[in-house]
């Protein structure tokens, strides 16, 4: 069924109320073929949505949004080591992770409460506390928007980079993710160095560091820092931690020694975008309806009835600031619409 004039203040975290020329919700690939070849919408502008908890609507969708509800969770393949479960792109990631560390099937347990659905993951190539989806990635099928055929992509051909892949800048908009093959494992060696989680872990008094309790702690850690969706709109880190040459680090690090700095194995140096963006006297700070949050600088927030436009030319002035203080240009996390 495709909807006329459907408000999309529901189906974005932020909250903001534009509306889509035409609206579908889809369960099955079949659905989705018969949709994109359905006379009347073959020339329009298409545009997919999963959880809505990465995007920014600063305009009413002049096109068709199809809303991916794709169903199911399946182990397909296992051996001593390894299972590989098959998720279909409608399913939400954090009941996903759950599933796996119920599972005792280690990989994704420092992804835990990360909003979103997992046709999302590796488009975005989703992170956390050291952890990145192209690390448990196998492939990903998708159906190619323009002819309806039916394709895979193995881990290299999703050319995943930090926060990016050919779904997000090459194939963008060409391709509806259906479903994504994870390669988890039986065997669980923790990653608890990246953040707060080895202090968490310590703090919870854990006596034994299981996948669950890595879980628990990044479940903690997100709860406190982030603010929940439900009670006020944003849509999570809404900049990239930029990564800088070594040369410019030297220079700033020179002149701010308590600078926090992640070095990478290229020799360049991640910095953390909220404590640049704290630096410049944004945390808390609200202008009309949107600010930046009181407890963590990185995520915008709307605060009742503010405009998508509202909140990207505050982000824009905070890029800007940024810039202007420390020669680093930060480049937005979320995708603007």
């Amino acid at each position: 069924m495709v909807l006329t004039n459907q408000s999309l203040q529901s189906y974005n975290t932020f909250g903001i109320d534009v509306s889509a020329k035409y609206f579908s919700e889809i369960k099955s690939t079949d659905d989705f073929k018969a949709l994109i070849t359905e006379p009347g919408f073959e020339k329009e502008e298409k545009l997919i949505l999963g959880g809505g908890s990465n995007i920014l609507f600063t305009k009413n969708v002049d096109g068709l949004v199809i809303k991916n509800s794709l169903p199911g969770i399946k182990i397909i393949k296992e051996d001593p080591y390894h299972s590989w479960i098959k998720v279909a792109a409608g399913e939400p990631w954090h009941p996903f992770v759950l599933y796996c560390v119920e599972r005792n099937l280690a990989g994704i347990e420092n992804l835990s409460l990360i909003p979103g659905l997992v046709g999302a993951a590796p488009m975005q190539n989703i992170g956390a506390y050291g952890v990145e989806i192209k690390d448990t990635c196998e492939e990903v099928e998708a159906v190619n928007m323009a002819t309806g055929e039916e394709e895979i992509f193995n881990n290299a051909a999703c050319e995943f980079g930090y926060r990016e892949s050919i779904f997000k800048h090459k194939l963008k908009g060409q391709f509806l993710i259906t479903a994504v093959t994870f390669k988890l494992n039986k065997i669980f060696k923790p990653n608890i160095h990246y953040g707060d989680i080895k202090r968490t872990l310590e703090e919870m008094r854990v006596q034994e560091i299981t996948i669950k309790a890595v879980s628990d702690a990044v479940i903690s850690i997100r709860s406190s820092k982030l603010p929940d969706p439900k009670v006020i709109g944003n849509a999570g880190s809404f900049f990239k931690n930029p990564v800088v040459s070594r040369k410019l680090f030297n220079t700033l690090i020179s002149k701010n020694p308590l600078m926090p700095n992640y070095p990478q194995k290229n020799g360049e140096v991640k910095i953390p975008a909220g404590w640049l963006i704290e630096q410049c006297g944004w945390t808390g700070k609200v202008v009309g309806n949107t600010g930046a949050h009181k407890s963590q600088s990185l995520v915008r927030v709307n605060y009742g009835h503010a405009t998508g436009q509202e909140i990207y030319d505050l982000a824009m002035q905070i890029r800007q600031s940024v810039k202007e203080k420390f020669a680093i240009e930060i480049i937005t996390e979320v995708n603007i619409i």
